[in-house]
């Protein structure tokens, strides 16, 4: 198997509250229910630059960790809670995937590491 070489660019924000304001405003009209991950000291989504080769991301992260599988965001006060269900149409929903291994975003952490 050949080795596919990644690239990784990064955007730091000051606050989780940050990137879900980013996020939310990249989503989809409509799409009210937003992936967010929670790993290794790190909050972060990683968007593909290049979805048909899949070997550019965008990691847009902060420091820091989510508890909650679930979390409702309201942008307009830029506060989070945990829920149990999305219930409202006016609100963001943020799952929260805390993954055993990652090894794309390992490579991506690693990467980040490297250039501070």
């Amino acid at each position: 198997m050949k080795n596919q070489i990644m690239n990784f660019e990064f955007e730091e924000f000051e606050s989780p509250e940050d990137i879900f304001v980013y996020m939310s405003t990249m989503a989809p009209p409509m799409k009210s229910m937003l992936p967010i991950n929670s790993y290794k000291g790190y909050i972060f989504s990683m968007i593909p630059l290049n979805p048909t080769t899949g070997d550019s991301y965008l990691l847009i992260y902060t420091k820091g960790t989510l508890n909650g599988k679930m979390l409702e965001f309201d942008m307009n006060l830029k506060k989070y809670r945990a829920v149990e269900t999305a219930e409202r149409a006016d609100k963001i929903y943020f799952v929260v995937l805390t993954p055993k291994r990652n090894t794309i975003a390992d490579a991506a952490l690693k990467e980040l590491e490297k250039s501070r």
